[in-house]
Parts: structure tokens; sequence; C-alpha cells
């Protein structure tokens, strides 16, 4: 009996903490022509997030009243081909339009004079996901499920 007027209140702070949320998102920032990791297929072992709150939005894109309150919303990865050289962009995005439609899994291309081809990416439903594939399991939706499945078993002892 003991053990669980413990466990109840350290489950409500655990559940409490993973559950606080900003509206920051968090991306990944770097370049390939800078860190050839940043190219396809991604290697993201030695980037750290970037908290988009902490980016500063580039003065011209907004009006001067108003360019300081903008936040960066959204995540975004660039793929350019120019003279046959491809080179990726990741990183926070203050504008654009998440993927095709409104579906993140589908890029933006466009194609150009000069041999130049782009393809832009953009998205907003989870930190990093910018990366190279869409389909990535969450830390925090994993460790919520095995947490609720201990708690789950703990209650049916």
């Amino acid at each position: 009996m003991y053990g669980s007027t413990i466990f109840c209140p350290v489950f409500l702070v655990v559940v409490l903490v993973i559950l606080n949320t900003s509206d920051a998102i968090k991306c990944w920032d770097c370049r390939s022509d800078a860190d050839s990791k940043c190219s396809d297929p991604f290697d993201n072992k030695t980037f750290a997030y970037t908290d988009c709150d902490q980016v500063k939005p580039i003065t011209y894109i907004y009006d001067k009243d108003n360019y300081k309150t903008q936040k960066a919303t959204m995540c975004r990865k660039i793929r350019q081909k120019v003279n046959g050289v491809w080179k990726y962009f990741r990183s926070c995005a203050f504008l654009g339009e998440i993927g095709v439609q409104g579906d993140e899994r589908f890029c933006l291309m466009r194609t150009g004079t000069y041999n130049i081809f782009m393809e832009y990416c953009t998205c907003n439903s989870k930190d990093g996901c910018n990366t190279s594939s869409n389909l990535s399991l969450s830390s925090n939706v994993l460790f919520i499920s095995l947490l609720s499945s201990y708690f789950l078993v703990y209650l049916l002892r």
C-alpha cells in the first residue's frame, strides 16, 4: 500500500514534466556545404536541435515595427542542385506553407534556368521534423507508452 501512495505523485510529476509543452519548435540547423553529414541520408548524431524561439528573424522580411515579435513556427529542409552539385539546408522557418496542400509528406519543387533545381520541405508536426525521413517515433510518445504499460501492469497486480 505504501508503494502506491508514493508511486501516484511521482507518476503525476513525471507525466507533467513530459507533457510540458511550449509554442516553440526545435529544428535541425545545418548546411551540407559546411558539414557533409547534413546531406541525405541525414546523420543527426552530431547535430543539436535549434530552439526556433531563439532564432532572430531577418529584418527585411517584416515591417520594422513587427519583426521583433515574429517567431519561427516551422522547420525547413531545402535540397538544391546547381550545375549538378547537391546542397542541403536545414533550419527554422518563419515564412512558407506546410508541404503540398498542408501535407508535410510532400515537398514543393521548383526548377529554373541554368540547371537549377530546388525542393522545399516545410513542417511543424514535431521537433526535428526536417530530417530526411518523416517517419520517426517521438521519444515522448515511446516513454509515455512504456510508462502507461508499467502503470497498467502495476494496477492489475
